[in-house]
């Protein structure tokens, strides 16, 4: 059955559409053009540093200036090329196929963050905007890497107390002003994160504004520890 579903609909890339060997592959053109995170990256936040800091370094420059309210931070991609195309055809264009693969890439990213105990946490969508979109990117992503790392997801362990505007092109101070207190534990599943080792998934990290404001309503639900997992950081190569 799947080698004639092959060959009346064979495995397309992810972002081009070209022909490749498998679903849930990039062709090699785009592999090529798609920037993932390898190598020395900020403890933090993912972002990758430079190959000669000093010995210990372990913060890229923005996390050297703000505390982060979580533990550690990791990412896949960088916000850029075809990892962009890919975070905007997830969010917009129902593309609900990139989220198995990106799993893969996230679990490669996570190593070191996820434990026995660990509960994969999405950031929420305020309900206006779920009711728009139909879908959490962000939930889309839990849920593959739930499945992909063998650990449970909460979907409603958080919840969005108000809709925010659009932060796009939005500075740094403007996003933390704007999230302050967007995100508070969900009532109706109290106790779900107490004492629990947490890691909450979004699609993008850019100010990283809404991943602490997940991760300080995860500390008030009574978390034990909060890592942060982004599919794509904006930042500068290294």
């Amino acid at each position: 059955m799947q080698t004639l579903l092959d060959a009346v609909y064979p495995p397309s890339c992810l972002t081009c559409g070209g022909l490749v060997a498998e679903n849930g592959a990039l062709c090699g053109p785009c592999w090529r053009e798609t920037p993932f995170i390898t190598g020395l990256g900020c403890d933090a936040c993912g972002a990758p540093l430079s190959g000669d800091v000093q010995d210990g370094a372990s913060l890229c420059d923005t996390c050297l200036t703000i505390a982060r309210p979580w533990a550690k931070g990791r990412a896949a991609l960088l916000y850029s090329g075809r990892a962009r195309d890919l975070v905007l055809k997830l969010k917009h264009a129902d593309r609900h196929d990139i989220a198995g693969p990106a799993a893969i890439w996230l679990a490669r990213a996570a190593q070191g963050l996820i434990v026995p105990e660990t509960l994969i946490v999405p950031v929420p969508l305020h309900w206006t905007r779920r009711l728009k979109r139909r879908y959490n990117q962000a939930g889309l992503l839990a849920a593959a890497l739930g499945r992909t790392v063998n650990r449970p997801v909460c979907h409603d362990a958080l919840v969005r107390t108000r809709r925010t505007p659009s932060l796009d092109g939005a500075r740094r101070e403007a996003r933390f002003e704007t999230l302050c207190g967007a995100i508070a534990p969900n009532p109706r599943r109290a106790g779900v994160l107490e004492g629990k080792p947490v890691l909450i998934v979004d699609d993008v990290m850019t100010s990283g504004a809404t991943l602490a404001a997940a991760t300080e309503a995860a500390h008030v639900a009574g978390a034990q520890q909060v890592c942060v997992l982004a599919l794509a950081r904006v930042a500068k190569p290294a």
